[in-house]
């Protein structure tokens, strides 16, 4: 099984034991900058809002996705729909309707960590707790610029495996490569949770096969993490949303997010499993 195929047969046994929440709104960022957020993450992520207040987060730069949801009408059509057919089209090839389908596994998720009395624990950084030392390389799926220093200032080189060539090179304890199999030199890798929208983790898992840690990070990172575990996933680290109507205006308006969320790092230590939530429904 696929890692979707595998996360919508959890999302049916939930179905199964209690009743869903539908939808209540899509809510599109504005348009992103010229030139992309170089890093950010204001303008990065679309949110599905259900009728119980759960949000999920979907990234929205692949490609020309957010200018296809935008002029799609999708937003206008979605209030009222059944989530969990929604959710489905996470295992499509429709990429707009993937990209709307993986923000309702993610709200999915929340509904039920919250149903059951979940909530993963705080990060206590922005690197996925990897602890860089000196000497040491980190790889990086994907150029994550705000946290480069974060990792170069404490002495460890950083591999970054990027799909952009013309940010390959190497600088100042940083080296860009278009080469995944350069992982396997890695014992500690953090990855974007893009990975899940564009279908290449299990790809990139097997290149890091060799590494101790794999952490992945971003605010879209909501969904049933078992899958993610097995396959080697080590911690991961996205936004629990606190104050849902402030989270939702200022992503509507592309101003700071932090004050309705928090960022927390979830292990397999401190996850009692899909299964264990549900018997607590």
């Amino acid at each position: 099984m696929t890692i979707a195929t595998e996360i919508l047969a959890q999302l049916d046994a939930f179905a199964a034991r209690s009743p869903l929440p539908r939808v209540r709104a899509l809510h599109l960022p504005p348009p992103p900058p010229p030139g992309g957020t170089e890093g950010g993450t204001k303008g990065e992520f679309c949110a599905l809002e259900l009728e119980d207040s759960s949000v999920g987060l979907s990234y929205v730069l692949l490609g020309d996705t957010w200018a296809g949801l935008s002029a799609s009408g999708l937003a206008e059509q979605l209030p009222g729909q059944d989530a969990r057919t929604l959710a489905q089209a996470y295992a499509g090839d429709d990429a707009l309707r993937r990209t709307v389908g993986f923000a309702a596994v993610n709200a999915l998720t929340r509904c039920l960590f919250d149903r059951a009395g979940f909530a993963p624990p705080a990060s206590t950084d922005s690197i996925g707790h990897l602890d860089p030392q000196p000497g040491e390389t980190i790889g990086m799926i994907g150029h994550f610029t705000p946290l480069i220093p974060q990792v170069t200032a404490r002495g460890a080189r950083l591999l970054i495996v990027e799909l952009r060539a013309d940010l390959v090179g190497e600088r100042d304890g940083v080296r860009v490569t278009l080469d995944a199999s350069e992982l396997a030199g890695c014992r500690k890798i953090l990855s974007t949770g893009t990975l899940l929208l564009n279908d290449t983790l299990d790809a990139m898992l097997t290149h890091a096969r060799g590494a101790s840690h794999f952490a992945m990070i971003g605010p879209s990172v909501g969904c049933p993490p078992d899958a993610l575990f097995q396959r080697g996933v080590t911690l991961l680290g996205g936004s629990w949303i606190t104050d849902a109507p402030a989270y939702l205006a200022a992503l509507r308006s592309g101003g700071s997010t932090a004050q309705a969320a928090r960022k927390f790092a979830l292990t397999a230590v401190d996850y009692p499993g899909w299964e264990a939530l549900l018997a607590r429904l």
